[in-house]
């Protein structure tokens, strides 16, 4: 059936033909850029002025669009990246040109890895400087995109004022096809601040096509897996991000297939379930356990290395890989590969597959998850694992959290149960610090009606600190848990254990308490006895709050060495 699109489009009132045809005076290139987001459906925005974008911030006090400056740059596009994650939403970030822009280079990096839709918007010097003339204005790049080109999925550079929409939108698109991810768009200060008679930009569509599995290869992964003796799944983020955690469960029941998930799909499978694996992947038994199964479902995954067990993972058996990102398509393993969204993907599976029974699968994961236990607790971890339960116990169901990279979240990973999809967030896509307070401010901004925890050690908090004047000014309802070993603890460990003793790991650092309270934040000093009550009760209350846990952690022994 064919559709005449014409059709589709919307029809202009008298009322906006006659605003069209006498367009407000005053509006400039920063105004196209606001009023093309809120035509796209974009509410809040994230950045940090700067001279070149002054065009652009000045047109946000002419829009609905509700406004998050942080403090760094860096900061911003985590918070943004956070938002994406929540919502599955488009985040606008609004940069300067420069430093400014160059300052975001690292969370999106992390969007990028974590597949997060942030849509950077940075200035550009003026037109005639573009093309790496070397006419040496203030904050000039000879190719300012270059340096973003490696990291994002599109850039976008406009020239002329009426480029921006279509840019924005072209942009827009490309963040929200799957798989998701940070874009850039670079406009010149110029045409930012250039006064345009083009009319007012009403509703726009940028709306990605749906990414299906080839039938074919769907009517294959259904017989590998309906006629397979000892079939298991790997979920990664690619089925939280595609909101496919249902799907998962009702295939994984059809076929009585044991699930486990990566790091990055912490939630999208019942932690408690009979099938569930939970996601102990730094272990040996369930790496074993996933390398002689005779077919594995891996979903919206590259398998790379926290997922691998640090690539000692060698399957056995059949691969059949789901990933909507063609380039992680057999990229460490050869499988059949589907290129496709997670949930588009599971549709068509659970629709061909046929049911199959396996009354021993439940043992099966029993066994797997008693041995990590039995090797958990041969070890003397009983701090860790009592602030694991705690921070669980204290923390809503349906709240989100956000962890730094931290000995904490490096447990969080294998041993924290997410409860609900899309809850649990680290930054272990690109391993950056510095992103647990900042992307749990984002995720406040997103839904401000749960409280948000956010997790850092002392050295990842120092990268956020500034970000405490923002929880306080926008009155965000997130509790900072800090967790003062006085150094880089993970980093510690690592150098300890190559080399006997480490270096460059121990850190002066301030009193955190104190330091919060200046920002007019509450804190309060914890133990691991009182842990769960602290953070229950900053939970419980509205704004923002600070707990400080001085704590020495341990990591498990790994098993891939």
């Amino acid at each position: 059936m064919t559709h005449d699109h014409h059709d589709e489009r919307p029809q202009l009132t008298p009322e906006q033909i006659a605003a069209a045809l006498n367009p407000s005076a005053g509006r400039n290139g920063g105004d196209l850029v606001v009023e093309t987001l809120q035509g796209l459906g974009a509410t809040t925005v994230f950045g940090l002025p700067g001279q070149h974008a002054l065009g652009m911030f000045d047109a946000l006090r002419r829009s609905s669009l509700s406004y998050v400056g942080l403090r760094v740059e860096n900061n911003a596009g985590f918070a943004a990246d956070a938002y994406g994650r929540i919502t599955g939403e488009v985040a606008p970030l609004l940069l300067s040109t420069g430093p400014g822009a160059l300052t975001s280079l690292a969370a999106l990096q992390e969007a990028a890895a974590a597949s997060a839709p942030v849509l950077a918007i940075s200035s550009q010097i003026p037109t005639a400087g573009l093309g790496g003339g070397r006419h040496g204005y203030l904050h000039e790049l000879r190719d300012q995109k270059a340096s973003f080109r490696d990291v994002v999925k599109s850039v976008h550079t406009v020239r002329t004022a009426s480029q921006i929409p279509s840019a924005i939108a072209a942009a827009w698109e490309s963040a929200l096809t799957a798989p998701h991810g940070p874009v850039w768009i670079e406009i010149p200060q110029d045409v930012l601040l250039a006064e345009t008679t083009l009319p007012a930009v009403t509703a726009m569509d940028a709306t990605p096509r749906p990414l299906h599995a080839r039938p074919e290869l769907t009517a294959v992964a259904a017989h590998l897996l309906a006629n397979a003796e000892r079939p298991a799944i790997i979920a990664g983020g690619g089925v939280v991000r595609s909101d496919a955690s249902g799907k998962l469960l009702a295939l994984a029941e059809k076929i009585d297939a044991p699930v486990v998930t990566t790091f990055g799909g912490k939630g999208a499978f019942p932690w408690e379930h009979p099938l569930s694996l939970q996601s102990w992947l730094e272990d040996r038994h369930t790496t074993d356990f996933l390398e002689a199964a005779d077919v594995l479902l891996v979903i919206g995954s590259g398998l790379g290395e926290l997922s691998s067990n640090y690539h000692t993972f060698n399957p056995r058996g059949r691969v059949v890989q789901i990933e909507a990102d063609a380039g992680k398509l057999e990229s460490n393993h050869p499988a059949l590969g589907i290129h496709a969204d997670a949930r588009e993907a599971l549709a068509d599976l659970l629709e061909a597959v046929d049911r199959r029974e396996d009354p021993s699968a439940a043992d099966r994961v029993r066994t797997v998850l008693e041995a990590v236990r039995e090797r958990i607790a041969g070890q003397d971890l009983t701090l860790e694992q009592q602030l694991i339960a705690s921070v669980r116990e204290a923390l809503p169901d349906t709240s989100p959290s956000f962890w730094d990279m931290t000995i904490l979240a490096y447990w969080a990973w294998s041993a924290f149960d997410a409860r609900h999809p899309n809850t649990m967030h680290s930054a272990q896509g690109a391993g950056g610090l510095g992103y647990g307070f900042p992307a749990a401010l984002g995720a406040a901004a997103a839904d401000r009606t749960k409280p948000v925890l956010a997790v850092s050690g002392d050295g990842g908090a120092m990268y956020s600190i500034a970000e405490l004047a923002t929880a306080r000014q926008y009155d965000l309802p997130v509790t900072w848990l800090i967790i003062d070993d006085g150094g880089y603890g993970i980093l510690r460990e690592y150098m300890t254990g190559a080399f006997g003793e480490a270096t460059a790991t121990e850190l002066s650092r301030p009193d955190f308490v104190a330091l919060a309270e200046s920002f007019g934040v509450p804190a309060v000093r914890t133990t691991p006895e009182t842990l769960a009550a602290d953070l229950a009760k900053s939970f419980a209350e509205p704004g923002p709050s600070v707990v400080v846990l001085p704590a020495l952690l341990r990591m498990f022994e790994p098993t891939h060495l």
